[in-house]
């Protein structure tokens, strides 16, 4: 691995504990105004000194983050289909690797759906991204979707798609937390991060859910709705950031929660 593809890495899984705390925002690309992401940049901007990373679309890294922020985007450069389709594997790669260096992107992020009609074409759109972006020290995050299927989130299925999704060059992978989840990460030779899922019935479940990811292997989170959907989202984030850079248990980090909910 070279310099520049090392340098990138390590602005993403924090140098001090190869951990990292990214937040999604990236939802509108097939979700459209999805709730309390309705105005990105009233969303992203008090949460913005608590990620180490943000994932999100060209588009809201044009309109919704000033230039001046020094947090490593994640870009994502694939999709193609809307929540109103019932097949949401339909995706293709619609940011250019050029685009993504042209926005100082630290990396670029695709979704590949296995087990769904359009396979193939999601897993050669990430061979095809991984060749272009090696060239230039540009790390490639997949992400294993499942599109709308949520019973594909078992052990068995989600180690077959990370070892998928890091056999043809991804060098991180994002994936759902499930029972079993140390043989997903453990079979899986490049770091693994968690995606955070649709909002959680209760914090607990939130914080539990990236304790527990953590102890079984992964290198950290990339939430979403569990953060920003809440009704306190800088102390939620915080409240994850401390167990995921502070080592601090639930029982802590609920109770900053709670602490800070207050003021």
């Amino acid at each position: 691995m070279d310099w520049g593809l090392r340098n990138r890495i390590s602005r993403i899984l924090q140098p001090a504990d190869g951990r990292t705390v990214m937040l999604a925002v990236d939802h509108g690309y097939f979700l459209g105004p999805t709730h309390r992401l309705e105005k990105p940049r009233a969303t992203i901007a008090p949460l913005l000194p608590y990620a180490d990373a943000i994932m999100l679309t060209r588009g809201v890294l044009r309109t919704s983050v000033d230039p001046d922020a020094d947090k490593p985007m994640v870009l994502r450069v694939s999709g193609g289909t809307s929540v109103l389709q019932e097949d949401l594997s339909h995706e293709t790669i619609t940011t250019s690797v050029k685009e993504a260096l042209r926005l100082n992107a630290t990396a670029v992020a695709l979704s590949i759906f296995v087990g769904a009609p359009h396979e193939h074409e999601s897993i050669v759109n990430l061979a095809h991204l991984v060749n272009e972006a090696e060239e230039f020290g540009l790390p490639v995050l997949a992400v294993t979707a499942v599109g709308k299927e949520l019973e594909k989130r078992d052990a068995r299925y989600l180690s077959l798609a990370c070892r998928i999704a890091a056999e043809h060059g991804a060098r991180l992978v994002k994936t759902y937390y499930c029972e079993g989840f140390h043989k997903v990460a453990e079979s899986c030779p490049v770091p693994v991060i968690i995606a955070g899922g649709p909002k959680l019935e209760t914090d607990l479940d939130a914080l539990e859910m990236t304790r527990d990811a953590l102890e079984a292997g992964a290198v950290g989170v990339d939430m979403g709705r569990n953060i920003w959907q809440h009704d306190t989202p800088v102390p939620m984030i915080r409240a994850v950031r401390a167990i995921v850079h502070e080592k601090a248990t639930v029982k802590e980090a609920a109770a900053l929660l709670k602490e800070k909910g207050k003021r």
